[in-house]
């Protein structure tokens, strides 16, 4: 040991003293000049270092912060910091945990965290990182998109059809029209500059009209619901009322998107061929390109991970190109993903738990730093914004529970029914960032909706203990229900 000891402290010792001497040696050389080729190619230019001894010890720490990659990994640890903790706070208080990402997103933005401490906000969230901060995001969403649609049950919707296709339908008409209704007194004071009046209404529809079935869900299963015949007929109401409202939603886009009618016509002819090829080429072709031997093994293989990446992200660029927005095609992709060898559930725990943990987050953010609370100044704005909550449930749970009695089912289940249908959650949040992002909506009605989305995410809970309470109506002097 003393003999290796000796002989490797010997090499150290004469490599370092042999490299000390040629850097002694080669910093008297000329370096040489950058040639044409290089500068117009845009190469870097690397400074010398300072060896007078001029500046503070601590510049070179602050320029690696300024770095772009230094502040996007401040925020990300920011971001998925409160996240996390708002998260767990909200689950202790009995709401969904997406709720308190969705809080914390907005407490990160302007609306407090940039009142409160404007030099560390803008230290954080600096104008020129937004850009790869909204990217990132968007990979998020997409990737939960996919995961959305890979939790859809067709068959499950095909068992209860009746009222499934009755209440999600009336659940999205309803508050459609009243959507479309209010549009029409608040498009003057309260759409983006520049936006039609008919994008304008639209859009207002369909922020009425979403229900976050991936939330719905969650509640589901923590109340213990999920397989009793309100959970069943809840789950599949919720994935018909998505199919039906996302369909709407990239109908809208196509033609806010378009600048003619013509133009209009030849995107949605695109999304029709789009739609055809995924459903009765890529979906019944996807078995025999994953292999029997991939879908049965326990745990996905990196190329069957690669090839799912391949689907979503192709599906996810290809509506982009059309004009939709990327998150359908992932959604689609998701929908057509084959049940053998239940290899949906395993491709959700590994693609759910990375988007979830690391990228909604980033989302949640990104729209927080677009709500803006300061811009409800007054007690008209308030009013307004109440009014949109009031507009939004009453059409959404009211419309909903009515139908769902008209088919059968106890007031009390229809009522339950209803507050379910009426969550919103990060669903609509999507909705709304598209709907900002054309120019349709501005920064004034973003912030109504996104609060709008936000309470009426986290009146679900309460109003599902109220209304299973709720006794039926005594008729012809029966006595009520226990």
């Amino acid at each position: 040991m003393k003999n290796s000891a000796l002989i490797y402290t010997l090499i150290l010792a004469f490599v370092g003293l042999g490299i000390f001497g040629v850097l002694h040696q080669g910093a008297s050389l000329q370096g040489p000049t950058a040639t044409a080729s290089e500068l117009a190619a845009g190469a870097p230019v690397v400074m010398k270092a300072n060896t007078a001894g001029n500046g503070s010890l601590w510049d070179g720490v602050r320029q690696h912060a300024n770095e772009p990659l230094s502040h996007l990994f401040v925020q990300m640890l920011v971001i998925i910091a409160a996240a996390r903790l708002m998260g767990g706070l909200f689950t202790r208080l009995g709401q969904p945990a997406v709720v308190g990402e969705m809080v914390a997103g907005i407490l990160l933005g302007p609306s407090l965290l940039g009142l409160l401490a404007p030099d560390f906000f803008a230290f954080v969230f600096p104008a020129t990182s937004l850009g790869t901060l909204k990217l990132l995001s968007q990979i998020g969403v997409c990737l939960f998109m996919f995961t959305v649609g890979m939790e859809l049950e067709v068959g499950k919707v095909k068992e209860r059809a009746h009222t499934a296709v009755l209440v999600s339908h009336a659940g999205i008409v309803i508050p459609y029209f009243l959507g479309v209704v209010l549009a029409y007194f608040l498009y003057e004071t309260l759409a983006r500059s520049g936006a039609g009046f008919t994008a304008f209404a639209l859009f207002m529809g369909i922020s009425m009209s979403i229900t976050a079935f991936p939330v719905l869900a969650r509640i589901l299963q923590d109340r213990g619901l999920t397989k009793t015949t309100l959970g069943s007929t809840a789950i599949t109401c919720a994935a018909v009322d998505d199919v039906t409202a996302w369909s709407i939603l990239a109908f809208v886009v196509a033609i806010a998107r378009s600048t003619s009618i013509a133009a209009s016509a030849f995107n949605l002819s695109l999304v029709v061929a789009f739609v055809t090829v995924m459903l009765y080429i890529v979906r019944p072709g996807l078995p025999r390109w994953i292999g029997q031997k991939n879908l049965e093994a326990e745990s996905p293989s990196r190329g069957l991970l690669a090839l799912t990446m391949c689907v979503v992200l192709g599906a996810a660029l290809t509506t982009e190109i059309i004009g939709i927005h990327a998150l359908f095609g992932a959604f689609l992709a998701g929908v057509i993903m084959p049940h053998a060898g239940n290899i949906r559930h395993k491709l959700s725990v590994r693609v759910e738990n990375f988007s979830t943990v690391l990228f909604l987050p980033l989302f949640f953010a990104f729209t927080g730093l677009r709500t803006q609370l300061g811009l409800l100044d007054d007690l008209r704005g308030w009013l307004i914004c109440l009014g949109i909550i009031a507009v939004a449930t009453v059409g959404k749970l009211g419309g909903s529970a009515v139908v769902a009695r008209m088919t059968g089912m106890s007031w009390r289940d229809s009522l339950q029914l209803g507050a379910l249908m009426n969550t919103r959650g990060l669903m609509e949040l999507i909705a709304l960032n598209i709907g900002y992002d054309l120019g349709i909506l501005s920064p004034q009605i973003f912030t109504m909706l996104v609060i709008m989305a936000l309470v009426t995410t986290m009146m679900t809970g309460p109003l599902l203990t109220l209304f299973g309470k709720k006794v039926e109506v005594p008729h012809r002097g029966i006595p009520a229900a226990p």
